[in-house]
């Protein structure tokens, strides 16, 4: 039961499957899904409506696909430089 969860990871592959009465008040949800409209857009797998009960909802698009990005270059840096500091 998703209303019973504190965090919420969505990766479902329908779009707005998760909607505000599946969320408990205060959750954070993380929607992971990435779904093209017939407009061509993007929609998660998590309604947009779900951001008036949660505590925090990740964007789609913008959300977790960025940070990831993020998270790889940062530990690819990290180990440039560790290789450098050691003269491998």
């Amino acid at each position: 039961m998703t209303v019973l969860a504190d965090v919420l990871v969505v990766a479902a592959g329908r779009a707005g499957l998760i909607g505000p009465e599946h969320v408990a008040p205060g959750a954070t949800v993380i929607d992971v899904g990435t779904n093209v409209t017939p407009d061509g857009g993007l929609a998660g797998d998590v309604d947009p409506k779900v951001g008036q009960v949660a505590g925090a909802l990740s964007p789609v698009p913008g959300g977790v696909g960025p940070v990831t990005t993020a998270l790889l270059l940062r530990h690819v840096t990290e180990a440039a430089a560790r290789l450098a500091e050691d003269g491998s």
